[in-house]
């Protein structure tokens, strides 16, 4: 008879076997699978040796032994589909199917904890399983891009589960959406290409959280948006494509760059001035910026660098400086984000030349009005409104502004009129000169609400108009701001109403000191005393309403309400004289009233429903 130890030893190794045999026909029952699923049989895939066949590794250590580990069939010519099973293939570490011509579905991959690659680029795939990259935790590469037949699909969430990627490629894959925020959450993710698609949204701001040296977005249908200044917090990046999109803003500082050799920005709505640190990158060969809305002086780059700049918004033709005006307002709109609406307007190097928003003096050669005016803008004052020397009025009045108003404005000498009302400024006001109308309303943070300066300016209560239509704010600066006095009134509102209560809680506690409780000894009820003060002769704090107390019958001995004081009934005959004529106070509908004083002097006054329950007994 076997010992126990050996039979636990030998039932564990019948088991091991069972599992084993069970694994190696899941391999094979896929491999066959994946045979018949070919138009044609791949050249060496003979016999039931599905290890043998060429493009197939086995693993020979351990679970993997026998176990399909690798299919390599890159570039075979093959057609045809994938079996649907393909992720029986537990042990599988690469699939390789890149540069053929199947077609169909891409099945699930779910749940293979050891893949570590994926080729199936270049193929005609019609569609991709929801569950594809469910729980692939070992992947390091994908490749999925050139498969234009696919349906359009998103990238899927299940992606974020492999920690380990370094490398996603699906350019011309048909893939739609945003780009997902995890991908931040990647830190040996080295190259993110996806050309050629239809994504949407701005670059993620996680970025950063990458090791990316490879970045291709170019060429989306819907065209990527917004700025790209992550860009600038990426110091690892080689080679960025994000041409033929929709970017706006200015190009980000990338002096961080500094392995950057390749830089595609050509076909987007980038503006502003190029930044110095652009053209001094010292790995810099390739640039494109045509097609554009970039301003300021043409960028100069260093010799051997490939550059295109056509077909952009630079104030000369060649390499030199702007004129100072131009200079100047370019300053003034790089505070506020260089909008592409003074982009598109802004061209050549003469501001006085049918400059949207400027006007000139009769020479047409000294800026003296600057009209931003409800435009929507966002940023900041420039200071470098003072260089305009001949600036008379500035309207910025109803916009999204930020910031303060820079003290430099105060030494604008041609200075009339400054309206930068409904904004979102803040900090103090400064002091400009009495001919200077300055209207600030609308902005809850600034100064104390209150304008300054103009001692021209219009009576007060009336609305002023700047020469070019747009309100250039009220007498005397402004007058309190709409959020202003809503504030006062909800202080005033609050404040009564504090009065009121506190009023009410007042008579309410000296009301009910007024009445004192009144027991009868001989039946239990009681009997309202009111204690008066003042007026007919100390008693002209008379009842107006008597009801019962009790809970029993209706009777006609007066019910007397309030207070914590108990008197007899005899006390009460006793001090209104047993409630004699010579002690009414006077008759109502409900009975009469008594007058009385305590021993200790105080006064009473106590009603009675019956006059006859209270009349002197024989």
């Amino acid at each position: 008879m076997l010992h126990p130890l050996n039979m636990a030893s030998l039932v564990s190794l019948c088991l091991l076997f069972s599992l084993l045999t069970s694994a190696l026909a899941d391999d094979a029952a896929v491999m066959d699978n994946l045979r018949k699923g070919l138009s044609s049989t791949p050249s060496g895939w003979t016999g039931s040796d599905f290890c043998s066949w060429e493009g197939i590794n086995c693993g020979n250590t351990g679970d993997s032994n026998g176990r399909v580990t690798a299919i390599n069939m890159a570039s075979k010519g093959l057609s045809g589909t994938l079996p649907s099973d393909l992720n029986q293939l537990s042990q599988l570490v690469t699939l390789s199917f890149q540069s053929n011509s199947l077609s169909g579905s891409l099945p699930s991959l779910a749940n293979l904890q050891f893949l570590q690659d994926i080729y199936l680029n270049s193929n005609n795939f019609t569609s991709i399983d929801k569950d594809f990259f469910t729980n692939l935790t070992s992947l390091q590469t994908v490749s999925l891009g050139e498969n234009p037949d696919l349906a359009p699909w998103s990238i899927p969430d299940g992606l974020s589960q492999s920690k380990s990627l370094a490398i996603f490629y699906a350019s011309n894959a048909n893939i739609e959406g945003s780009i997902p925020d995890w991908f931040g959450s990647m830190p040996s993710l080295n190259e993110l290409r996806l050309s050629y698609n239809n994504l949407n949204g701005s670059l993620p701001s996680s970025l950063p959280g990458t090791s990316i040296q490879k970045l291709w977005m170019n060429n989306q249908q819907s065209g990527l948006s917004g700025t790209i200044d992550v860009l600038a917090a990426m110091p690892d990046l080689r080679q960025v494509w994000l041409q033929a999109n929709a970017f706006t803003g200015p190009i980000p500082d990338l002096s961080n760059c500094t392995q950057l050799f390749d830089l595609q920005l050509r076909d987007n709505q980038f503006t502003g001035i190029v930044p110095s640190s652009l053209t001094s990158l010292p790995k810099l060969v390739n640039i494109t910026l045509k097609n554009n809305k970039l301003q300021g002086p043409v960028p100069e780059f260093s010799t051997g660098v490939n550059v295109e700049l056509d077909n952009n918004k630079f104030c000369r033709t060649s390499v030199g400086p702007c004129d100072s005006q131009v200079t100047t307002l370019l300053e003034v709109a790089g505070a506020l984000g260089y909008p592409t609406t003074l982009a598109d307007s802004w061209e050549g190097n003469d501001a006085c030349n049918q400059w949207a928003f400027i006007s000139c003096d009769t020479q047409g050669k000294n800026v003296t009005i600057v009209n931003f005016a409800k435009r929507g803008f966002t940023g900041t004052i420039s200071p470098a409104f003072a260089n305009l020397t001949s600036l008379r009025n500035l309207y910025l009045n109803d916009n999204k502004l930020t910031g303060s108003i820079p003290e430099s404005l105060t030494s604008l000498t041609q200075l009339q009129v400054l309206d930068v009302s409904n904004n979102n400024l803040t900090g103090g006001i400064p002091k400009f000169g009495d001919g200077v109308k300055v209207t600030t309303t609308g902005n809850l943070l600034l100064g104390n609400g209150t304008d300054s300066g103009s001692g021209d300016s219009p009576s007060s209560g009336t609305d002023t108009t700047s020469p070019s239509g747009t309100p250039a704010g009220s007498p005397n600066g402004s007058t309190p701001s709409a959020g202003v006095i809503a504030a006062i009134v909800v202080a005033v509102v609050i404040f009564i109403g504090v009065v009121l209560f506190v009023s009410y809680k007042c008579y309410v506690r000296k009301r009910h000191k007024k009445f004192g409780r009144v027991d009868n000894p001989e039946n239990g009820k009681e009997m309202v005393v009111n204690k008066v003060m003042g007026g007919m002769g100390g008693y002209g704090g008379v009842p107006s309403e008597l009801h019962s107390q009790s809970s029993g019958d209706h009777s006609d001995i007066p019910v007397f309400e309030g207070g914590n004081i108990a008197i007899s009934i005899q006390v009460l005959r006793q001090v209104t004289n047993n409630f004699s004529e010579d002690n009414i106070l006077g008759r109502g509908g409900f009975g009469v009233v008594y007058k009385g004083e305590l021993h200790d002097g105080t006064k009473i006054a106590v009603k009675g429903w019956n006059r006859q329950q209270w009349a002197p007994k024989e």
